[in-house]
Formats: structure tokens, C-alpha cells, sequence
């Protein structure tokens, strides 16, 4: 592909490339750049793509996109270059985007449940659905890995590029903040867009809770319609900032344009009615807990916006199911339960905890740690709330990439100080797993948060295997 067609739409300050350059690939990692590629300087947290342009040229680059050119480059000057690597990206996949319809979820908590929860309502009317989020990604049922909740914009389109070559006709994917913030889904138009809540989290990158709710906004910016969570204490500004008309959904406010009325938890499962602009239905869902509703609430708000009838978006909500690693069930055949969550923020672990206080008929023992180099502020609160909540906790470690894991510790643990909630800190994941497993009651209910979805331990920049299923597994092997 000529440099010129890649650069088509790119708002270019000026060049000293020629616009007939043959490009092999586009590159914005200096280490996987070939002879005949493309590379584009970008800035990120820890390095400056910059930097590299001298290693790229001399791997074969035959051009660059950058902010700031070194003399006697072939470089294009441009004012933003992430903007322009998710420009360049849509021209090099003939701009797959626009021949999909694109719907978005942001918040701090339910994105995941909530995009497969839609995904499962549009597969029901009949739509082939590709799907991006943390857990993984999906060209209908073929898994494709990730390795974060929004993939960079060059990646997004080329995955946007297998949906439509596979056939899709929809996409519903995670819109992460950060996202929102470097440009990741630059130029992309999503017809739906949905906010499920805000709470704490990534203050290590947002900085304030205000900044954190504002790039969460950005998506309504991008988007035809909305779908808002009337519950959530930001609501208010979100429609005030939203550019697009929105739909709002309540599990307690009337004044919602969809809401759930008579709400039944059960161990395994929700019902309640949903009703909107005089339609009512009856839902059942067999994912627990309340916050189950919430997400159902959030899906249904998003394919009614696209003009599925609510029956029949609530009569599909009855065979979907459970994603891997929020309130999973591990098998044991035991007489206690083992669940897995991703809980990892103060108002995961509550969530979570709560969900199962609904149905436990003995102890809710908490097993959970912090994730290192994040917004340490969180720690002390996830440990207050865990032992407000859990009749017994176990600390340990999470991913604690560079930091120290006993340190970690001590953060949560000053959270929990003056509680009356008996406790055991064991550094070492897997030992905490099996000593919790070792010392469990008929009717517990063990539940490990924090890990979910994801079958690795990061410390030091390398991930080493470690699947909480395989855990528990292996306790029962060496048990019997």
C-alpha cells in the first residue's frame, strides 16, 4: 500500500517522505519493525516511540510518522500520533468500522458481563457478533486472546478487519478509559454506547475520580445514542456531558426510562420484571447476584436502543450464560462452594460479597489480595470492606509486578484494623488457596477475587502460569 493512501485523511503538518513510498506494514514498536514498514512514533507511560526512530530507520523503516522529526529523516509531522496510528490503521483495513454496527460499554465494573450478555441477545435474533474485551476476544464463537480490554488502534482494526471478512454484522466490545484517553478508538462510530457505573480505580493513571468519570464520558461524545445508569452517583454529569441522546435504566428510580421492578435473588440467578415506555417483561437471568440485574439492565437498555422488541431481548436473556471468571463456579464435589471473581476495586469486592451473603448458608470466607504498581489508595478499602462483609478473609498476593508483595499486604491490612473479623495472611497464592480449602466448612462459601478470567501471576514484568482452577484442582488430587 502507497504511503499517500495510508495517510489519507491524516491532517499531516508536513513531509519529507514521498507520498509513493511502497509500504510493507505499519509498525508503532520499534523491535518488530522489517524492511519496507511504516513506523509511527507514539508516546507511551513508559517510553517515547520517539526515541526509537533512529532504530526503526536502521531495521529497514522507509518512513516515519512522528510529532517531531529528526533532521534528514522521511518523516510526516503530525500534531497527534496516536490519532493518526488509528487513522493510518482504517485506511490499511479499508475503514471495517463502518460496515459493522459498533456498540461500546464503559464503567469501572460489569463491562464484560454486560457485552456478553448483548452479544448473546443478538446472536438470539439471528446477527453473527464479534466481541473485544478482557476476558478475551470473539468472531462469533472462534476465541481470539488478548492481551488488554482495548486493544491499541491498530490492532482493533485489524481485529474489526476478521469480523467483517468472517461476516459479522455487529460488534460490542469494552471502551476502557484509557482507551478513551490515548486514542485507541479514535474515528470510530459507535451506535450505541453505554456507562454501567463509576468507582474507584486507575487513579494511578486518571489521577482524580472527576478526571477517571470525564474519559469515561468521551464515549458519548463518539456515539449515536446512549445508555446511562440512572443508579450511579455520576449519572447527572454523564448527561450533561453525553452529545447524544440517551437511554436511562434504574433499579430503584422511576423516573428511568427502563427499570426493574420486583427484584428475586436467588443462589443461582435473578428475576425481575423490566418494564419501558409501557412494555413490560419478565426477566430471568442465571448469572446471581444484584448487580446481575444491573448488567441485564445495561444489556437491555443497548439492543433496545438498536430496535430489538424488550420481549424478545428478555426472553434470550434465559439462556445466556455465566462468564468465565465473574462469580464462577469451580467443581469440587465437596459440601462447600469455591467461587472465582474478578473483584478487584472496593466496589467489586462489596458487589461480590454481598451477592453471596444473599445465598450463603454458612461462612463467606474472602480470599483476595491488590494488584502492585496501581492506585494504592484502594487497598486499605478493599480490606475494610472485605471484612465488613466476609465472616472470615484470607490476604495474599494478586499481580504484584515490581512491587513487594508483603508491602501490598500491609496496605490492605491497615484497612482492616479495629475489625473483629478472624483472618490469615499468607503471601504465596497458591498455598492461601489450599489453606483456605484445607480449613473450609460444610456450607462455606470460599470465593477468590481478584484473578478471575485470568490463568497468570505477573511479578518482576514476567507472567508465570497460575489458573485458580487448576489450584483448587490440585488440592483434591493430592487430597485423595
Amino acid at each position: 500500500m502507497k504511503l499517500q493512501e495510508l495517510l489519507r485523511g491524516v491532517a499531516v503538518k508536513n513531509s519529507t517522505a514521498a507520498d509513493d513510498l511502497e509500504i510493507c506494514e505499519v509498525r508503532y514498536d520499534s523491535r518488530a519493525v522489517q524492511a519496507g514498514d511504516l513506523f509511527v512514533a507514539i508516546r507511551g507511560f513508559a517510553t517515547d516511540g520517539h526515541q526509537y526512530i533512529g532504530k526503526a530507520l536502521e531495521q529497514g523503516a522507509v518512513a516515519v510518522v512522528c510529532e517531531e522529526a529528526p533532521a534528514g529523516v522521511p518523516a510526516v509531522v503530525v500534531e497527534n500520533a496516536r490519532q493518526a496510528l488509528a487513522e493510518i490503521a482504517a485506511n490499511r483495513f479499508g475503514h471495517p468500522a463502518d460496515s459493522m454496527v459498533m456498540l461500546g460499554v464503559t464503567g469501572t465494573n460489569g463491562k464484560t458481563t454486560t457485552t456478553y450478555l448483548v452479544k448473546h441477545m443478538l446472536e438470539d435474533a439471528g446477527h453473527k457478533v464479534g466481541l473485544i474485551g478482557t476476558n478475551q476476544n470473539l468472531i462469533g464463537d472462534e476465541v481470539i486472546e488478548t492481551e488488554r480490554t482495548t486493544p491499541e488502534s491498530y490492532e482493533l482494526h485489524a481485529l474489526f478487519a476478521r469480523m467483517r471478512d468472517a461476516g459479522c454484522t455487529h460488534v460490542v466490545m469494552e471502551v476502557s478509559s484509557h482507551s478513551l484517553v490515548l486514542d485507541r478508538v479514535h474515528g470510530i462510530r459507535f451506535a450505541v454506547g453505554a456507562f454501567t457505573n463509576l468507582t474507584q480505580d486507575h487513579l494511578d493513571f486518571h489521577k482524580t475520580m472527576e478526571e477517571y468519570r470525564k474519559a469515561k464520558a468521551m464515549l458519548f461524545a463518539i456515539s449515536d445514542k446512549g445508555v446511562i445508569n440512572l443508579d450511579d452517583d455520576a449519572a447527572q454529569a454523564m448527561l450533561e456531558d453525553a452529545k447524544c441522546p440517551c437511554l436511562t435504566f434504574s433499579c430503584e428510580k422511576d423516573a428511568a426510562d427502563l427499570t426493574a421492578k420486583n427484584i428475586r435473588l436467588y443462589a443461582d440467578g435473578v428475576e425481575f420484571v423490566a418494564a419501558t415506555k409501557g412494555e413490560i417483561a419478565r426477566v430471568k437471568l442465571p448469572i446471581p447476584g444484584h448487580f446481575s440485574v444491573e448488567n441485564a439492565l445495561a444489556a437491555l437498555g443497548m439492543v433496545l436502543q438498536t430496535g430489538m422488541p424488550l420481549s424478545d431481548a428478555a426472553h434470550s436473556l434465559a439462556t445466556a450464560k455465566g462468564v468465565k471468571g465473574r462469580v464462577e463456579v469451580v467443581p469440587t464435589n465437596t459440601d462447600y462452594t469455591v467461587l472465582i471473581d474478578y473483584a478487584h476495586t472496593p466496589d467489586g469486592v462489596e458487589n461480590v460479597l454481598r451477592a453471596v451473603r444473599g445465598f450463603a448458608k454458612g461462612r463467606v470466607v474472602a480470599l483476595f489480595g491488590c494488584g502492585g504498581d496501581r492506585d494504592r489508595t484502594k487497598r486499605p478499602k478493599m480490606g475494610k470492606i472485605a471484612a465488613e462483609l466476609a465472616d472470615f478473609c484470607v490476604v495474599t498476593s494478586d499481580n504484584p509486578r515490581t512491587e513487594d508483595p508483603k508491602a501490598i499486604i500491609d496496605d490492605i491490612l491497615e484497612g482492616m484494623k479495629g475489625t473483629k473479623t478472624p483472618m490469615q495472611v499468607i503471601v504465596d497464592r497458591p498455598e492461601a488457596i489450599h489453606w483456605a480449602l484445607a480449613h473450609a466448612k460444610k456450607d462455606d462459601v470460599i470465593v477468590l477475587m481478584g484473578k478471575g478470567h485470568e490463568t497468570y501471576q505477573e511479578v518482576n514484568h514476567v507472567k508465570h502460569h497460575m489458573d485458580e482452577r487448576e489450584i483448587v484442582a490440585s488440592f483434591f488430587d493430592n487430597k485423595g
